[in-house]
């Protein structure tokens, strides 16, 4: 049976598509999600895309948290349903609570637009199983407001209880703290970062193909977990 990984589609969304594309080339069957959705299709796992969500007004992703579609992503995800957010779904996450902490303007003031160097650090996830740990991969990132914060106390209990997934290598791109570039929640379901593996699934794009173990690890664990 083919895996069904929905995709929602926010006003603003830019990387859908894309994540619908490398969805395909792993192996499963990318499903349409648009955000007045409330019925979730029966997807076996969720994709929330980067772009600009309602064109990122009053704090990237805090509108697009109130979608109706995110009333059941959310319901569902702290029921065990994988999730993944890339760059703005990263954002997104936050706001819902999904994840700790938030994403802020980067400390440069600028918009980078990179491949960026990436050290796995927990392949337990739902969405990473086909690394291991310490691996290093290049994922494109591109982002005006990816520097990742946290109070202290969160960020102990990040480290602690292994839940930073991926982190920067060379040089921090936007200030992140802890060069923390991807976290999980406890159950390891839900996973969110900044650089965008959508666009690291073929050679065609030139950016190699580092970014299609997330989607075969999604397959993977519902194969798992079947």
């Amino acid at each position: 049976m083919t895996a069904r990984i929905g995709v929602v589609t926010f006003p603003g969304s830019l990387d859908d598509r894309d994540a619908a594309r490398a969805v395909r080339l792993a192996g499963a069957e990318p499903v349409a999600l648009w955000h007045r959705d409330t019925d979730l299709r029966e997807v076996d796992a969720v994709i929330l895309p980067g772009g600009f969500s309602y064109g990122d007004y009053l704090r990237c992703g805090a509108i697009a948290r109130f979608s109706p579609v995110m009333g059941s992503v959310i319901e569902r995800a702290r029921a065990g349903l994988p999730v993944l957010g890339i760059c703005n779904g990263f954002q997104v996450l936050c706001e819902a609570h999904l994840l700790p902490g938030a994403l802020t303007r980067n400390d440069h003031l600028h918009f980078i637009c990179r491949d960026q160097r990436l050290r796995v650090e927990n392949a337990d996830t739902a969405w990473t199983r086909a690394y291991t740990a310490g691996q290093e991969i290049t994922i494109p990132l591109k982002n005006g407001e990816g520097g990742y914060v946290a109070d202290e106390r969160t960020l102990d209990e990040l480290e602690g209880e292994g839940r930073v997934v991926f982190r920067y290598l060379e040089a921090n791109p936007n200030g992140s703290r802890r060069d923390i570039a991807g976290i999980t929640n406890a159950a390891g379901n839900v996973v969110g970062l900044m650089p965008h593996p959508e666009h690291a699934v073929e050679d065609l794009t030139g950016s190699g193909t580092d970014g299609l173990g997330f989607f075969t690890s999604a397959i993977e664990n519902l194969v798992g977990t079947a």
